[in-house]
């Protein structure tokens, strides 16, 4: 599904996985694999990635995971998924001619902002979509540059939450599994993208960031009237 239109991996992923894992783990977890997954996909479509354009996103990113190490258990989850799916929300559908999305500045704080949520709602793919739907015009570098970006955010969030003492070793038959299983998804998700139309690509891109937004708002709101 990422492989293909970019986005919702991580987050059907991230449901899959909620009713079998335990809480404490999630994140953590779901972190190695979707660093293993966008990796595979980084690689299996590297010809079209900009790696120097997203030197900018490191640097947030780092930034970001510093703060998120810090902040990680005082920050309600709720709070940030209304935030999160109205941004969403906002940067799909509201026109922005005086911001230049494949700036610099707009790269380091979408890094910032992306890889600080990451360490609390583990899958923020549409977060980062949101910006870099508006930073490139082909589908394919689109897809290739997210890839590459959410590599770096989930590998953060994996070396932060080592440094927090979290035991991986424990799971690592799990996620080996799923690493491999992703793969082949990949390699799918790629030729279903080779094949689209880049009209249609868009159009189901907004369709789905639109989809997802909306649910992480309905999320938030169910668990505020909770």
């Amino acid at each position: 599904m990422t492989a293909a239109f970019g986005m919702g991996g991580g987050l059907m992923l991230l449901a899959l996985m909620a009713p079998v894992v335990p809480v404490a783990a999630l994140i953590p977890v779901h972190g190695v694999v979707q660093l293993g997954s966008n990796a595979g996909r980084a690689w299996h479509m590297r010809r079209l990635a900009e790696p120097p354009i997203l030197v900018p996103f490191l640097l947030g990113s780092v930034a970001g995971a510093g703060l998120g190490a810090l902040l990680v258990v005082e920050l309600p989850d709720t709070v940030l998924k209304l935030i999160f799916g109205v941004f969403i929300l906002t940067l799909t559908w509201l026109k922005f001619p005086a911001i230049a999305f494949g700036s610099p500045a707009v790269m380091a704080v979408g890094g910032l902002a992306s890889t600080f949520a990451t360490m609390f709602v583990g899958a923020t793919g549409p977060l980062v979509n949101a910006i870099f739907g508006r930073s490139f015009d082909d589908r394919g570098q689109l897809v290739a540059n997210a890839a590459l970006a959410m590599s770096i955010q989930h590998g953060l969030k994996v070396a932060a939450f080592g440094a927090l003492g979290f035991a991986f070793w424990r799971w690592v038959p799990v996620i080996a599994a799923m690493i491999a299983t992703g793969y082949l998804g990949t390699l799918t998700g790629a030729r279903i993208l080779s094949g689209m139309s880049e009209r249609a690509f868009r159009r189901v891109f907004t369709f789905a960031l639109t989809l997802l937004a909306l649910d992480l708002i309905r999320s938030a709101g169910m668990s505020l009237l909770a």
